[in-house]
């Protein structure tokens, strides 16, 4: 089984883009921190913290899009995906990423003047994906880190 769950912070406003066809991708980089502690001994271990690259497909990339801000505290599932590319200068590069099929917002935001913003959103804010589709290569986009 190949399962991801993560609660951490945005590192960055999203980077979105849309292929051809409309389909909207979003990137967002997450860090997720596990807190340090005092050992018996007395020596102390630091907090450590892991950066994600996650990914979000068509109608929840569109919500992060719209909602997701740096800073935010997001709750992300999904699963491990690995890939290959080459990049600018010839070199062959691997990336881990996590694709996201589901995301809550876990930061509440103040409450604007006008109800149409996208800070109005309660949070928590769960967000369910649309069904997936095939996904062609081009639209997978392999050859071109994000």
């Amino acid at each position: 089984m190949n399962k991801v769950m993560l609660i951490g912070n945005v590192g960055a406003d999203p980077v979105v883009r849309y292929l051809d066809g409309g389909v909207c991708v979003a990137q967002v980089r997450l860090a997720t921190t596990e807190r340090g502690y005092t050992l018996q001994n007395g020596t102390q271990v630091p907090d450590r913290t892991e950066w994600h690259d996650v990914i979000f497909w068509r109608g929840i990339a569109e919500t992060v899009e719209k909602y997701v801000h740096k800073g935010d505290k997001l709750f992300v599932e999904g699963k491990i995906q690995s890939r290959t590319y080459i990049d600018k200068s010839g070199v062959q590069r691997r990336v881990v990423e996590i694709m996201a099929e589901n995301m809550e917002m876990l930061t509440r935001h103040a409450n604007p003047a006008s109800a149409e913003t996208p800070q109005s959103a309660p949070a928590p804010h769960p967000v369910q994906p649309s069904t997936p589709a095939a996904v062609s290569p081009q639209e997978n986009n392999d050859d071109v880190p994000f």
